[in-house]
């Protein structure tokens, strides 16, 4: 129902206005849709030529960074009446007031972004974090991510945030990738999808932009492009099997913004090291004409190394705009990329239609998004907003119903036996796990295992640091002879309180039970120690091919919740 819905909306809005935006409410009528038109057409004929240039920028603000970074965005905004921000790290009161004032200085209400792909933690501390995507692709009932994102969605309208940079839709095929990894929802393309929609719907449906990324696909690459320009060197069928695939089936879903990938993809752009984010045989060519696309098309951040190494500052942003992107995200001259914008339109390079295009798609959204009247944030209590029970108690859920049973071949779950021994490895925290299974664990170091009694339950913790999504995860080979030595005389139960990817060279042949739960924080610990006490039941199967004996999609279900509780 939902796609016919966005499928009328949108064909009836095309015809009728030559303009369109790939999201709008449900259930809009034809009378607010029309009144949307006229306000856009209105809007758009009392800009000035630089007013409508400036609607194509985004620049960040970072709060943290002092006064004199702050005034350079407020001149930017009072001088190059730009089209919005994308919110950096720090205080989120101090964002808010920040965001009222420049909102209040705007003759066009400014589009606020943040890349908040795990809830609004991604950029402000105090919030509290929801589960990488990874974590979320082992999650069955996508419903749940579903109701996930709808409260990001709530906490990004309590911040003044209209515009969630997410889902990641990179299939991430690559253990080594250095910047998407836990970011994506895991190695195949149809959970990816499903995820991904399930995530789109929960913003969107709660009035908050999405925006899928990194088009055309960043999940098989060894560089991070924040440093360099990745290459993806698969041929074209193999593009249209993995990489494109979640975008082509995800496009035509109302999802409104596509953000392009700073890569370099041979297959789709002949021009040698031209990056897809500049490239118009890929943004023009590929992604509006050929598939279609008629939503907000953003470029992935400008300030990355990838293109900012080999381009100067609004020269960058021309491109880009020639290229087909209707928002330079993150630019780093925007008076100067306004400047040469207007020179290739004077010189016939660029039509004027086309910043109309640009322009009224930018202003239809944000009509949709209620930004013709913007309504101030107050900053007061905002950190228990976005920081209480109710975030708690859902997320809990969602670690839950992740874990990942691999195996359990001595039947040791839910736990029976009263005596327990912890043994835990790797440079993480991990006391909260062992407070929660309770007073029955002995705790045993690397080097204690010795004093261990024969056929004992032992739980052998992987525990991982958490602190960033981006880096692979790998196992020291101390840790992999202490599990191997307790194999031999144990009953083991070894949980991974880290990427699926831990266990990449691992020999589980021996270890009885290995149990997956993706993160190591105090909710996941929580959850897992709830399972393993029979108090939940365990449903998650595996996001990610690991190896050859370690494929996506497997995992055991345990009905731990009618077992007799530990």
């Amino acid at each position: 129902m939902k796609k016919l819905v966005y499928a009328t909306l949108f064909i009836f809005f095309f015809l009728s206005s030559g303009i369109s935006a790939q999201y709008q409410p449900e259930n809009i009528s034809k009378k607010e849709l029309k009144i949307a038109h006229q306000w856009v057409d209105k809007t758009y004929q009392a800009l000035s030529q630089d007013e409508k240039l400036g609607q194509l920028f985004i620049v960040a603000l970072y709060t943290n960074r002092g006064e004199n970074e702050i005034s350079s965005v407020r001149n930017i905004i009072t001088n190059d009446k730009i089209g919005g921000l994308i919110l950096m790290q720090d205080d989120a009161a101090r964002e808010i007031n920040l965001v009222n004032e420049f909102q209040q200085k705007s003759k066009i209400p400014l589009m606020i972004g943040m890349d908040a792909e795990w809830g609004l933690y991604q950029r402000i501390p105090t919030a509290h974090k929801f589960p990488w995507a990874t974590t979320l692709g082992a999650i069955q009932d996508k419903k749940l991510i579903e109701q996930m994102s709808a409260k990001i969605a709530e906490d990004c309208r309590r911040m003044g945030i209209n515009w969630n940079f997410a889902p990641v839709v990179d299939v991430n095929t690559n253990p080594d990738n250095p910047i998407i990894g836990n970011r994506s929802f895991g190695s195949e393309v149809n959970n990816v999808i499903s995820s991904a929609l399930s995530y789109s719907n929960g913003l969107q449906d709660n009035r908050i932009l999405a925006a899928i990324k990194h088009f055309p696909g960043h999940g098989d690459t060894n560089t991070d492009s924040h440093l360099d320009l990745p290459v993806v060197s698969h041929d074209i069928n193999r593009l249209n099997k993995i990489e494109l695939a979640p975008f082509k089936a995800l496009m035509d879903k109302g999802i409104g913004g596509v953000m392009v990938a700073h890569l370099y993809v041979p297959a789709l752009e002949s021009g040698k090291g031209i990056p897809a984010s500049v490239s118009k045989n890929i943004i023009t060519g590929l992604l509006k004409e050929k598939l279609g696309y008629k939503g907000l098309i953003i470029t992935d951040a400008l300030n990355m190394g990838a293109v900012a190494n080999k381009y100067k500052p609004g020269e960058l942003d021309a491109m880009a705009f020639k290229a087909g992107n209707d928002i330079m995200l993150f630019s780093q001259g925007v008076a100067s990329g306004k400047k040469l914008i207007q020179k290739a339109i004077d010189r016939g390079e660029i039509s004027q239609s086309r910043v109309e295009e640009s322009v009224k798609k930018i202003l239809l959204t944000k009509y949709f998004l209620g930004l013709n009247q913007y309504t101030p944030r107050n900053a007061e209590n905002i950190t228990s907003d976005i920081n209480n029970n109710s975030h708690k108690v859902l997320i809990q859920n969602l670690y839950s119903n992740a874990l990942t049973l691999i195996k359990d071949d001595r039947k040791l779950l839910p736990l029976q036996t009263k005596q327990i021994y912890y043994v835990p490895l790797e440079e993480a925290p991990y006391q909260t796990f062992v407070d929660e299974l309770g007073s029955n664990v002995v705790i045993k170091k690397a080097g204690e295992i010795n004093t261990i009694p024969n056929n004992s339950t032992v739980i052998v913790g992987f525990h991982k640091d958490n602190s960033t999504a981006y880096k692979p995860y790998k196992i020291s080979e101390t840790s992999k002879r202490v599990l191997a030595d307790l194999a031999k005389t144990q009953n083991v139960i070894l949980n991974v309180f880290g990427s699926a990817y831990a266990l990449k060279d691992i020999d589980i042949s021996k270890v009885s039970t290995v149990l997956v739960s993706y993160e190591n924080n105090d909710d996941s610990m929580t959850a897992t120690a709830n399972a393993l006490k029979g108090k939940t039941k365990i449903r998650g199967r595996l996001p990610v091919l690991v190896n050859d004996q370690l494929k996506a999609g497997m995992g055991i279900d345990l009905d731990t919740a009618t077992a007799k509780q530990w």
